[in-house]
C-alpha cells in the first residue's frame, strides 16, 4: 500500500508517499480500506517536534472506510460494512495510508447520511467535544457554554453538541465566520479580534478551550463561581488546575480517548440531524504537503478532509 511517512521533525515538507506492506489484523481487530482520513492539529504537531510522543510516529488518527478482513474474535463488523472512528489514540494510528488496523471497538458504523468525507472528519474532533462536554463538564440543559475558536475542528462540532444538550451557546470566532457559527446553533457570537470576550461574556458554567495560552486565565473570568474550563491544546495548561482553584472556580486539561461509547454517540446526533461536520477543502492523500500548509495558516473553517481509496489505487 501507500502511506505518508517522514523521516526527520519539521515543516510540511518532510511528508512523502512511501511504499510499504499492508498490514494484517490480529486478534480482535479489523483491517479497513481507507476512504478518507482528516487532518488535525495534533498532525501539525507531531511532524514538527514528535507532539506528547516525542518520537516519529505514523500520522493520520481519524477514518472512514470499508472493513477489509477482520482479524480472530472480531464479531461487530464484517468485509464490506462502512466503518469511522479514532484507533488507538493516543498511540499513533497511521491513517494517512490505504490501509490501517483498528482495534474493532474504536470503530462505529458510519453514519449513512455522511459521505467518507464528512465522516472522516468526525471522529478526533467529536470525541474531544464529547467526551469534553459530556464526560468531563456534565452539561445540563439550560446551563451556559463558551466555546473558543468555534469557527475551527473542535469548536463547529462543539458548538452543536452543547445545543444538542440543552445548552445556551456563546461562542468566540472572527468576524468572517460568525454567520457559519450562528447557523450551527449559538446563541451569542462575540469577535474575538474586535472585543475582549473576558470583559463582554459572563456567567458561563463551562468553557471549552482548544486554544490555550492566555486563553485560559481570561476564561475564568467569565466563569460563574464553580464554573469549569477544559483546556483542550497542551499538557501545559494543566497548571491553570491551581489557579482556578485559588478563584473558586475549575481547570482541567483534557486528552481524549479512543472511545466507541462516544462514537456511537456521535453517530446517533448524526442521524438525528443534530450534528454535521463543515468540510472546508477535499485533497488527494498524495498533497498532504498542501493540506498541512492550509491546516497551518489557521483560518479554516472546519476540517481538512484527505482522501484514499480510489484516488489511492
Amino acid at each position: 500500500m501507500r502511506a505518508i511517512s517522514q523521516d526527520v521533525f519539521g515543516g510540511p515538507e518532510v511528508l512523502r508517499v512511501v511504499e510499504q506492506a499492508r498490514p494484517e489484523a490480529g486478534f480482535a481487530q479489523v483491517l479497513v480500506r481507507v476512504r478518507a482520513t482528516s487532518v488535525n492539529p495534533t498532525d501539525f504537531w507531531h511532524r514538527a517536534s514528535g507532539g506528547m510522543l516525542g518520537r516519529i510516529v505514523p500520522l493520520g488518527w481519524d477514518v472512514s472506510g470499508v472493513v477489509e478482513a477482520v482479524g480472530p474474535g472480531v464479531t461487530l463488523f464484517a468485509p464490506g460494512d462502512a466503518v469511522f472512528g479514532m484507533p488507538r489514540q493516543p498511540e499513533p494510528a497511521g491513517t494517512y495510508a490505504e490501509f490501517v488496523v483498528s482495534p474493532a471497538r474504536h470503530l462505529a458504523r458510519k453514519p449513512r447520511a455522511l459521505s467518507h468525507e464528512e465522516a472522516a472528519a468526525l471522529p478526533l474532533v467529536s470525541l474531544t467535544a464529547w467526551q469534553a462536554l459530556v464526560d468531563v463538564a456534565r452539561v445540563r440543559p439550560g446551563q451556559r457554554v463558551l466555546v473558543h475558536a468555534a469557527g475551527g475542528g473542535v469548536g463547529h462540532v462543539a458548538v452543536q453538541i452543547a445545543k444538542a444538550l440543552g445548552a445556551e451557546v456563546v461562542a468566540t470566532a472572527s468576524a468572517a465566520k460568525h454567520e457559519f457559527v450562528r447557523s450551527l446553533g449559538a446563541d451569542r457570537v462575540v469577535d474575538y479580534r474586535a472585543e475582549d470576550f473576558a470583559q463582554v461574556v459572563s456567567d458561563v458554567d463551562v468553557v471549552v478551550d482548544p486554544v490555550g495560552g492566555e486563553y485560559g486565565p481570561r476564561s475564568l473570568r467569565t466563569l460563574r463561581p464553580g464554573g469549569l474550563v477544559v483546556s483542550l491544546a497542551s499538557p501545559a495548561e494543566a497548571a491553570l488546575g491551581p489557579v482556578a482553584a485559588a478563584q473558586g472556580r475549575r481547570a482541567v486539561f483534557m486528552v481524549v480517548e479512543a472511545d466507541r461509547a462516544g462514537m456511537l454517540a456521535v453517530a446517533d446526533l448524526v442521524e438525528r440531524g443534530l450534528l454535521r461536520p463543515r468540510v472546508d477543502a477535499v485533497l488527494p492523500l498524495e498533497e498532504v504537503v498542501k493540506a498541512h500548509e492550509l491546516g497551518e495558516r489557521g483560518s479554516t473553517t472546519g476540517k481538512i478532509v484527505l482522501t484514499a481509496g480510489e484516488v489511492m489505487r
